[in-house]
């Protein structure tokens, strides 16, 4: 997914996640993405400091279907 496709998922009020089903994109209160690893907050920006890129492949967001099961990897 490109970076337009990772915000028009979020807007559509879709989860979208890195890697696997631990990794969420969240946005901040102060509208930033990131990065959200679920078992214990840490978090990157989804984007390189510079705006340049993103923190992950683009192949590697994907979108929750409703009827998938996602398991977190302990």
């Amino acid at each position: 997914m490109t970076l337009e496709e990772i915000k028009a998922a979020m807007d559509a009020v879709n989860r979208v996640h890195w890697v696997n089903c631990g990794y969420v994109v969240t946005r901040d209160g102060l509208g930033q993405y990131l990065i959200t690893f679920t078992r214990n907050g840490s978090a990157i920006g989804l984007i390189s400091r510079d705006g340049t890129r993103l923190n992950g492949k683009s192949d590697e967001f994907f979108i929750e279907e409703s009827a998938e099961v996602c398991h977190e990897v302990f």
